[in-house]
């Protein structure tokens, strides 16, 4: 199960990754008390993986640092109490880049957010024993924003290459 927000919805993982058992648990505008709120479907589903890709909408909703961790922390718990033989994988969150000041300006300059949280997160993962996927390292450009070589327009969400290029790297790590 991918479960995320809107940059998880809009990848088309089942044909992404030629995997007709995939679920696609993203939802456009979510954040980490979205999934909260929803994380029974997932959990009742005992998958033997679960990819959690969250935060971005938190960090635009100015949401405090500690309260998106705490969310992923929870998370995480509940999976392991209720799911213990699903698989864990926390993806960093995305930077953005200057375009989106035009269509999500809540999102605009708080790349330096983005990275506290990753920090965190990583650091969740450790806790946990689960595994972190940096994908935000991967689709940086060289000021620590998120390259337009990957991006849609808007600055935020991805393009279909850049889809392409996470799921090489989830391959790549032997994740699926």
């Amino acid at each position: 199960i991918f479960l995320g927000n809107s940059i998880t919805e809009f990848g088309d993982w089942q044909k992404l990754l030629n995997d007709s058992t995939v679920i696609n648990r993203g939802i456009a505008g979510d954040n980490t008390f979205g999934v909260l709120a929803r994380l029974d479907d997932v959990i009742n589903r005992e998958p033997s993986k679960l990819f959690v890709k969250i935060g971005i909408n938190d960090i635009s909703q100015n949401i405090p640092v500690e309260i998106i961790v705490k969310n992923i922390s929870t998370i995480i718990e509940k999976v392991k109490a209720k799911s213990p033989m699903t698989k864990i994988y926390i993806h960093s969150v995305l930077p953005t880049n200057d375009n989106v000041k035009n269509e999500y300006p809540g999102t605009y300059n708080k790349n330096g957010i983005v990275n506290l949280v990753n920090r965190q997160l990583k650091k969740l993962s450790k806790k946990y024993n689960i595994i972190y996927i940096d994908i935000s390292k991967h689709f940086k450009d060289k000021y620590g924003k998120l390259d337009i070589k990957y991006a849609d327009s808007d600055g935020l969400h991805l393009n279909d290459f850049a889809y392409k290029i996470w799921v090489e790297l989830l391959k790549n790590n032997k994740y699926l």
